[in-house]
């Protein structure tokens, strides 16, 4: 493990990890912006949620151009997305925008694929993003928008159905690429393992 991830960097989380901090953070104030009702809370709530998803394109920028990535960041960045992403979905199954069932699939999808890459953590072995994986979150994260949206009655349901069935589609391809990847992974870790 490395010292960062262990103990700390002494001149704290560098601006790509406190990104990802903040996504993190930003969760509880979307959630509250969908589920308290006044004027326009949902246009608001879908704006947070599209200035919050936004960082985690800034913080991987960031964290390629300053060549400083973490292996702190590796892990929380795709918590945070998930945090994020699946705590709209579900907010917004109270305003019927999506069905519970499309829901539920993705969200036990994502169950399965953290608790595979948290197995592999106590491998000693990092499954960092894939490309299928970024590709996955970004759809998710438009049908979170597009159903945010549709909450507020800038379109009918229609649209966020249709959405949410594309990201459906691409989180569990996604899901069983790394479900392929990772045993090939760990195995050739445990081969160079003293």
């Amino acid at each position: 493990m490395s010292r960062r991830l262990a103990g700390g960097d002494q001149k704290g989380l560098s601006l790509a990890d406190q990104l990802t901090v903040a996504r993190a953070a930003a969760v509880p104030l979307v959630v509250a912006l969908f589920a308290i009702p006044f004027p326009g809370h949902d246009y608001w709530a879908t704006g947070v949620f599209c200035a919050a998803m936004a960082t985690d394109w800034f913080d991987g920028r960031i964290a390629r151009r300053s060549g400083r990535t973490s292996p702190l960041g590796s892990l929380l960045d795709p918590v945070a997305d998930k945090l994020l992403v699946m705590a709209t979905l579900i907010v917004l199954l109270e305003q019927d925008v999506f069905p519970a069932w499309m829901v539920a699939a993705i969200v036990a999808r994502e169950l399965l694929i953290t608790g595979l890459r948290q197995a592999a953590v106590e491998r000693g072995v990092v499954i960092a993003a894939r490309d299928l994986g970024k590709l996955k979150t970004w759809s998710q994260a438009i049908a979170a928008a597009v159903g945010g949206l549709a909450a507020a009655g800038a379109w009918g349901t229609g649209v966020s159905w249709w959405a949410l069935l594309v990201a459906l589609a691409l989180t569990w391809i996604s899901g069983l690429d790394y479900a392929r990847s990772a045993p090939q992974l760990l195995r050739s870790r445990a081969a160079v393992s003293p």
